[in-house]
């Protein structure tokens, strides 16, 4: 059983994880009336949801050193603050430039406020609470993307784009007041010195991989300055890589990895958020672009996702409890993809409560299975590695949420040629059929890391007695 203060802290870490993850979803919906009350092609506009997601990845790594150096009250309570007056500024802002620079500063608020967050949780916890508190914290996060398209939606439609970030105001507000009750500072191991080189390679080589994901999905690629800047990502964050197994006191410690429950959990976690985070994304696009649903009626219809996150809650460490982690991961994830390779099967002639239940039945399986992955993950991390380990794993969480539309966007655009070479007439839809099947067999892979964790994996979070 969790006790009051640690059941609160947790709730306001939930509450945190969805304003920030909702807030890097939402602004979608709101892009071409953002254009034109700025007088700038939406294009460019596009860079106000880049330039949040890139501060959020980059900044996260420092979340550890931050703690450490200034304790997790001032960081979290300054988080807090920073995300809410930023949020002001982006609703007050006149031109493209401000709006883009409040965003940034709303990305480093984020990627101090929830890390931090977790990181107090996870001190105060048991392990065998750590499933009952990480469903609290988790599906916040997974819900934001899912009612952004709808909020998004009924925002523009009835009012000015500027209530996006004004809805933060209220709630900043709020989590402050909480925050400043419930969030006391513990003695912390002093600070290691800031690996300056860790902080250049990995804040560059993260930035540079967010930003190639924004460029391929985005309306117009250039695809030369996208190989480039893929191959300059990717020897950049190999050279952190090597650069953080080496150094005596890394900005981010891989080594953590090397715990077989934890190395296995973040892998296949990271490619089940691909999966997850490209479905909302291709059925708002479905609906609306193939089937010319509005976006309040798409929107609601995704909403169903929410509706299965919030339904199977209740029953998650049950599940765990009852069957083991292996066996309810493998379950999840192939549940997982059998509804998003259904989701390709959906017609604009399908009974409405047919789409709604293999929409619900998906939030099922990305509850539990993101529920598991999560705290798998930090089931046999020794107290002394826990803020490495959380660091690794927010940085994870952030970067593959952000990749997932773009993996999306991709499969999207394949699914266009590769229609005009399968039998029959290929129409609108095809290729979202085919998107939808490649999200499915991605998610085949995270089972795969899944069929390789050991039958006892988790043990030491089981409640058997329960």
């Amino acid at each position: 059983m969790i006790d009051r203060p640690l059941r609160n802290v947790a709730l306001l870490v939930a509450a945190c994880f969805f304003m920030e993850n909702l807030d890097g979803t939402i602004v979608v919906t709101a892009i071409p009336k953002i254009s034109d009350s700025l007088h700038v092609d939406a294009g460019s506009t596009g860079l106000v949801v880049t330039a949040y997601l890139v501060t959020l990845a980059v900044l996260i790594p420092l979340s550890g050193w931050m703690v450490a150096r200034f304790g997790p009250r001032k960081v979290f309570l300054s988080a807090i603050v920073l995300f809410t007056l930023a949020s002001a500024g982006c609703a007050a802002a006149t031109n493209l430039g401000e709006l883009i620079a409040m965003r940034i500063l709303q990305g480093a608020g984020g990627a101090m406020m929830v890390p931090v967050g977790r990181m107090v949780v996870f001190e105060r916890a048991d392990k065998s609470q750590l499933m009952r508190v990480m469903s609290y914290i988790v599906w916040p996060g997974l819900v934001a993307p899912v009612i952004a398209p709808l909020a998004g939606g009924i925002i523009t439609t009835y009012a000015s784009w500027r209530w996006l970030f004004l809805i933060n105001l209220p709630l900043g507000i709020v989590a402050l007041a909480f925050a400043w009750r419930l969030i006391e500072d513990r003695p912390q191991p002093a600070p290691r010195r800031l690996d300056r080189i860790g902080v250049l390679l990995t804040c560059t080589g993260l930035a540079g991989l967010t930003y190639t994901a924004h460029l391929v999905s985005g309306g117009a690629p250039r695809w030369g300055w996208i190989a480039a800047l893929t191959v300059a990502s990717g020897v950049l964050l190999t050279t952190a890589t090597v650069h953080l197994l080496r150094a005596e006191s890394p900005l981010v410690e891989l080594r953590t990895l090397r715990i077989p429950s934890f190395g296995r959990a973040i892998s296949g976690s990271s490619i089940f958020l691909l999966v997850i985070s490209a479905v909302p994304f291709l059925l708002t696009l479905l609906f609306q672009t193939v089937f010319g649903w509005s976006a309040i009626k798409s929107g609601a219809v995704v909403l169903f996702v929410f509706a299965g996150n919030i339904g199977i809650k209740p029953a998650t460490t049950y599940l765990y409890n009852r069957f083991g982690f292996r066996r309810m991961l493998l379950v999840s994830t192939v549940a997982l993809a059998a509804t998003v390779a259904a989701c390709g099967l959906i017609t604009a002639g399908t009974p409405l409560v047919v789409i709604a239940l293999i929409v619900l039945l998906s939030g099922v399986a990305r509850s539990v299975g993101m529920t598991g992955y999560s705290t798998l993950a930090l089931s046999d991390v020794p107290p002394e590695q826990m803020r490495d380990a959380n660091a690794v794993s927010a940085t994870a969480f952030q970067l593959f949420s952000g990749l997932g539309v773009a993996v999306a966007a991709i499969a999207l655009r394949a699914g266009a040629p590769l229609g005009d070479l399968l039998p029959g007439v290929a129409s609108e839809r095809t290729a979202y059929v085919i998107a939808f099947a490649v999200m499915g067999l991605i998610a085949l892979v995270s089972g795969a890391q899944a069929w390789r964790l050991h039958p006892a994996a988790g043990a030491a979070v089981m409640d058997r007695a329960r």
